[in-house]
């Protein structure tokens, strides 16, 4: 895992020193990404910058990586994430003749794109199996390729110039670069304050994300995007025990791939069924105890309201599964001090690079990384499980499924923070008819069901939601995890997200999904005699947020102080009295988390908000 950036100019000669200082800084912001070794390459046109996260061949893995053909230089890489099946690769590989001076995945990618992907690069991406973001340049053609892994668990962002792009696993490498500005228009204001994942947008204006499956193509002639993989129909005929013997076989492979490692490996472990059957899974097969590490909140057992979080508390079932699986676990504690740290909050806003968080989610998910960053360098995590098999219960709920817009749209607390914004503001930005455009795009990639299950109207539209959430939910919450684990120089894998599970899963019947009347019936089945009856029977609850008034006391003292302060940053996109109101009308303070976090953000980044 690493940092990645670069710069290509078909009018420059790169290699002059001010370019070069410029491509060190963009670099220089990855550091949290690839904290071990710093990696450069300058020719003509083409500067590419890595930080190295070392954890496959600590001593070979070095980049930016070449590979020579004829004795000339073909091609060259920077490459974050990692290859899963890159030893079943180079064995096909050495079979047609290539040499490899490295055991690293990242030397495979290269190979795998000199044989396979010479007239078309889609041909070589679709061999991996991964999470990656790589930027390739070929010498002869004098064409970048950004690639991007199918769910986009990796982030790659670029930003077109007039003669070429910046481009960077973050957006702060390519802020680096005076070419880019930072500047928050219209589109930029709604992404940031929507629930909703745009795959191709970023926050800032000229910046764009490469979507999840897709590459980028950058030659003198210009800038073209191609797709090399989307879910699709798969005409699913298993039946029920055919389908859950599949998804266990899956869930097998994927997590034996994912525990290859040169450095210490844990799992995250809730409690819930997600994190449960993957760290018991894990435990199963790796070579040794694993660790384990989970989250709590001081004071949280003694103010937790089941009505609002759930029916029960994680710890029990943490240490159930811990003992049940033989971890070797720890359970971090945090208090609300810890989370209102001002040096905290500014380290997650940091790594973010968004003026949207999800407040002391955000906070308690760096401590938490903290802490296990120092016994461990890979963690296992269970992102995407609710979105692949139905967990959430706006799956479960006719009014969130019948409703004609995104099933989560009105539950995040969200639409108070646009309200809370100045009305002329609000009027401009027209949130509604932005999330509504966002919705009809979307629904308009669903692959349409064949077969039986075409004519169930039910049916259909559950393949809308799961798309829904597997294309416009999951990526925020992949990007929230990937962030701030990597500011901290912590890989995170995700076997929920291999994209043989996903495909399979996604194309299966809900009436499948659903066999038992339950949420995550598949799941559950194919987990069934890994985990503690308690644990397989336990309801889904969401990710744990602190308990203790003193946090929400906090939170409030510096929403009035803002309020109250005109010069602040944020102060001419608020309407005071309307914010007023909305707190004393509600009490869900999740909104007020997202107004100061824009605040911290054009306040530390300097942007400039143009409407």
């Amino acid at each position: 895992m690493c940092g990645i950036c670069g710069w290509i100019d078909f009018h420059r000669d790169l290699g002059v020193p001010e370019a070069r200082r410029e491509l060190a800084d963009m670099t220089a912001t990855m550091v949290c990404r690839g904290p071990d070794q710093e990696g450069t390459w300058i020719d003509g046109p083409a500067a590419l910058g890595h930080r190295r996260l070392a954890i496959i061949d600590i001593d070979g893995g070095r980049q930016p990586m070449t590979l020579q053909e004829n004795n000339r230089l073909a091609l060259v890489l920077v490459y974050t994430g990692e290859t899963y099946n890159y030893r079943e690769l180079r064995q096909r590989l050495a079979t047609q003749g290539h040499l490899f001076e490295t055991s690293s995945d990242t030397e495979v990618v290269l190979h795998a794109h000199r044989e396979w992907g010479r007239c078309d690069p889609r041909r070589a991406v679709t061999e991996l199996n991964g999470m990656f973001a790589y930027a390739l340049w070929d010498t002869a053609k004098r064409e970048l390729l950004l690639i991007r892994d199918r769910l986009g668990i990796k982030p790659l962002y670029y930003y077109p110039t007039v003669h070429g792009l910046l481009f960077g696993s973050e957006p702060k490498a390519i802020l680096a670069n005076a070419l880019a500005q930072r500047v928050v228009d219209a589109d930029g204001l709604r992404r940031a304050l929507s629930p909703v994942a745009d795959p191709n947008n970023s926050v800032f204006r000229g910046m764009r994300e490469v979507p999840p499956g897709h590459i980028v193509s950058v030659t003198c002639n210009g800038i073209q995007l191609m797709r090399y993989w989307q879910l699709t129909d798969t005409g699913h005929t298993d039946d029920v025990p055919t389908t859950v013997r599949r998804v266990r076989e899956l869930l097998e492979d994927t997590v034996q791939r994912q525990l290859v490692a040169d450095v210490p490996l844990c799992t995250l472990l809730s409690g819930g069924l997600d994190s449960s059957a993957m760290t018991t899974l894990a435990a199963r097969f790796s070579g040794e105890r694993i660790r384990s590490f989970s989250l709590n909140f001081a004071g949280y057992t003694e103010n937790f309201d089941p009505g609002s979080m759930g029916t029960t508390l994680d710890e029990p079932y943490v240490q159930e599964v811990a003992k049940f699986a033989a971890t070797h676990h720890a359970t971090i504690t945090l208090s609300a001090d810890e989370l209102m740290d001002p040096d905290i909050r500014a380290r997650t806003l940091h790594a973010r690079d968004l003026p949207f968080t999800g407040g002391d989610f955000d906070s308690s998910l760096y401590l938490l990384f903290r802490a296990i960053r120092q016994h461990s360098t890979v963690a296992l995590s269970g992102e995407s499980a609710d979105e692949l098999f139905g967990g959430y219960s706006w799956f479960h709920d006719p009014a969130h499924i019948e409703a004609d817009t995104f099933p989560w749209s009105e539950s995040l607390g969200i639409g108070i923070a646009q309200q809370s914004l100045e009305p002329g503001l609000l009027a401009k930005l027209d949130f509604p008819g932005y999330l509504d455009d966002q919705y009809r795009r979307a629904l308009a990639e669903v692959p349409a069901l064949t077969g039986p299950a075409s004519a169930d109207p039910h049916e259909r539209r559950m393949r809308e939601i799961c798309y829904l959430f597997l294309t416009r939910y999951l990526p925020k919450l992949l990007d929230r995890k990937d962030r701030i684990s990597m500011a901290l120089g912590l890989e995170v894998r995700v076997p929920y997200c291999d994209h043989r599970l996903v495909q399979y899963v996604f194309g299966a019947p809900w009436a499948h999904k659903t066999f038992d009347r339950r949420e995550k019936s598949l799941l559950r089945a194919a987990a069934a005699d890994l985990l503690p009856k308690s644990v397989l029977q336990r309801v889904k609850i969401g990710y744990p947020s602190i308990q203790d008034p003193t946090y929400y006391e906090m939170l409030l003292a510096r929403f009035t102080a803002l309020l109250n302060d005109r010069r602040a940053a944020v102060a001419p996109l608020l309407c005071v009295d309307r914010s007023r109101a909305l707190l004393n009308t509600t009490d869900n303070l999740r909104w007020v988390q997202h107004i100061l976090a824009l605040q911290d953000f054009l306040e530390a980044y300097k942007v400039s908000v143009t409407i």
